[in-house]
């Protein structure tokens, strides 16, 4: 390995590279010209002294230094984009950029009019938005703040429970039209079911909760909870989604609310260290005000 230190640049390209599968797409991404991507891949080739892409058909395939230096890479753009919004939210007031993790539901269901809300009060805030199922590292700083549905382990990190949302069984009224309305949980055998296509942790307590959902095979399936909604509101079948989001929808049906309802337990969590950071301390503030007035409805 050479000794010259690698400039972030060419971290940033390798991750854009890996991520898009080509040069010119990440040139693209990027706002540079392919030869100019080529030469940060090329260069950081030379200073780690091993080949990271392999060019096929199918676009660059990484090899396994590549797979090997990723994470690193990653912890290194965590850690640029931590100190760019530190850099930009010193002081007293409420300004610069505070990163929010949330799933997919959440952040595009539920967040945005606290979001709104939120600006309205502090124009000087930029907030950034990570939606996803996967659950970010507030310790490695890939968020500043996180709406989790499961308590989090480590320490060092503020926690405030928010309380169960309550989920259950719906259905669009078109689809009941024309396949009947279960009238006991046994019913559901008979009907189209939306699900998962992988097992997961919420999964298991579903069926733990309700045992017959364990034994019934769903005809549509989709690991976004976000296609799950999309496909209840088509009227493709029966899924599970949350009461208060079905009831934005007159057309969508609750059924079998006294036999089905499970409580997705909610975290607003937040690093130590960002406690007395001004930025920080009201957007805790302002989720935690607004998923409590959600799960009250």
């Amino acid at each position: 390995m050479s000794e010259i230190e690698p400039s972030w640049d060419f971290y940033r390209t390798f991750l854009t590279v890996m991520k898009e599968g080509s040069l010119s797409a990440a040139a693209r991404d990027l706002g540079l010209t392919q030869p100019t991507v080529g030469r940060h891949i090329d260069a950081l080739e030379g200073i780690i002294g091993f080949q990271l892409f392999i060019r096929s058909p199918q676009g660059l395939i990484p090899t396994e230094a590549a797979l090997d230096l990723k994470p690193h890479a990653e912890q290194l753009a965590a850690n640029a984009a931590a100190l760019l919004r530190a850099a930009t939210g010193q002081g007293k007031t409420v300004r610069g950029t505070v990163r929010i993790s949330a799933s997919e539901v959440i952040g595009i269901e539920v967040l945005p009019p606290m979001l709104a809300t939120l600006n309205e009060r502090h124009p000087d805030l930029v907030i950034e938005l990570s939606v996803s199922d996967q659950v970010e590292d507030l310790l490695r700083q890939q968020a500043d703040i996180a709406v989790r549905m499961v308590a989090p382990a480590q320490d060092a990190l503020i926690t405030r429970r928010i309380g169960g949302i309550p989920l259950g069984l719906h259905a669009h009224r078109r689809y009941l039209d024309l396949h009947g309305v279960p009238e006991k949980l046994d019913d559901l055998r008979d009907h189209r079911m939306i699900g998962f296509d992988r097992e997961s942790a919420f999964v298991r307590a579903m069926r733990k909760r309700v045992p017959l959902l364990g034994i019934m095979r769903p005809t549509l399936k989709s690991d976004s909870n976000l296609a799950q909604m999309a496909m209840i509101r088509a009227g493709c079948g029966i899924g599970v989604c949350q009461v208060e989001l079905a009831r934005r929808d007159p057309n969508l049906v609750r059924l079998l609310a006294t036999e089905f309802e499970l409580p997705l337990e909610t975290f607003v969590v937040m690093h130590e260290t960002m406690k007395t950071t001004p930025r920080c301390r009201v957007t805790f503030d302002a989720l935690v005000e607004g998923l409590l007035a959600y799960v009250r409805k």
